[in-house]
């Protein structure tokens, strides 16, 4: 019985991630320069940078942008708009994730008594699956690139190339959440006579929306990190601004830009939380 349970699949699992993990760092670690990034040279270096971008502000004619109130307002405000592409992309996301779990879903579309009574569920079934595949394994820059080549740049184009990645990765989370429910109200459904209709606004949903607005919610805090960086393609909020400062570079517009995407994030985690707490 103990043989059985060490040398069980999980185990076996973890011991090869173990494995992969400990090679993956020594060649790191034996090919790169890694470790001289926490010595003593390098945080030296990086208060030298700093010295070096206060006192060349300094000097100039110009107040430096951390000391400058309009700097930091239109730094807000461009926040302002890498939350609404944020809402926008999760939004969209998470309304079609919705609208589609119950269809990728193995036990509603495939297994039993279907309460998708359609003539090709299991084609659906499938083009959905492979749908959420393609969609979640292509990154949001990809997508932004793709859709910046058919429509113009800003927050419509960085929303569209956020929310297609994340309605892949929602849709197979609602629908694996479905797959590993309690089946019961399901099939009491189903042998009561239950319309498709029926089954998922009945049997399903009161169960598994909690969950599944959970992983909306945790979504949006992955979002709104990888909105600044679309941003540098999609041309718009922060992640535009940013790539300008740092082209020309000036690097006390970077620190003030930095700071609000460090709060803003900080926001959006705290919000998040207090609907997930909510949702719950």
């Amino acid at each position: 019985m103990m043989y059985t349970k060490i040398f069980s699949w999980p185990f076996c699992s973890f011991l090869l991630f173990c494995f992969l993990a400990l090679t993956s760092w020594t060649i790191v670690l034996k090919d790169s320069d890694l470790l001289e990034f926490f010595s003593g040279g390098s945080l030296n270096g990086v208060l030298d940078n700093f010295r070096h971008i206060y006192n060349s502000q300094i000097s100039g004619q110009s107040d430096p942008a951390f000391l400058s109130f309009e700097s930091w307002y239109r730094a807000v405000f461009l926040s302002f708009r890498t939350l609404l592409v944020s809402i926008l992309a999760i939004g969209l996301a998470g309304f079609v994730a919705l609208l589609t779990f119950a269809s990728g879903s193995r036990n509603l579309a495939m297994e039993g008594n279907s309460p998708i009574r359609r003539p090709f569920s299991s084609l659906i079934f499938y083009l959905l699956r492979a749908l959420y595949t393609v969609t979640r394994s292509v990154p949001e820059l990809i997508w932004a690139m793709l859709i910046v080549f058919t429509m113009q740049a800003g927050i419509v184009a960085g929303a569209l190339a956020l929310a297609i990645h994340n309605f892949g990765i929602l849709g197979r989370l609602c629908s694996e959440v479905v797959e590993n429910m309690d089946q019961r109200a399901i099939r009491s459904l189903r042998s009561s006579g239950a319309s498709s209709a029926q089954v998922v606004l009945y049997g399903v949903f009161p169960d598994v929306l909690p969950q599944l607005l959970t992983y909306i919610l945790y979504r949006w805090e992955v979002v709104i990190r990888t909105t600044v960086v679309v941003g540098f393609i999609a041309a718009e909020g922060l992640g535009r601004q940013l790539r300008l400062s740092m082209s020309w570079f000036h690097y006390d517009e970077v620190i003030v830009l930095l700071t609000c995407y460090v709060a803003l994030v900080i926001m959006v985690d705290i919000v998040s939380g207090f609907l997930r707490k909510m949702a719950a």
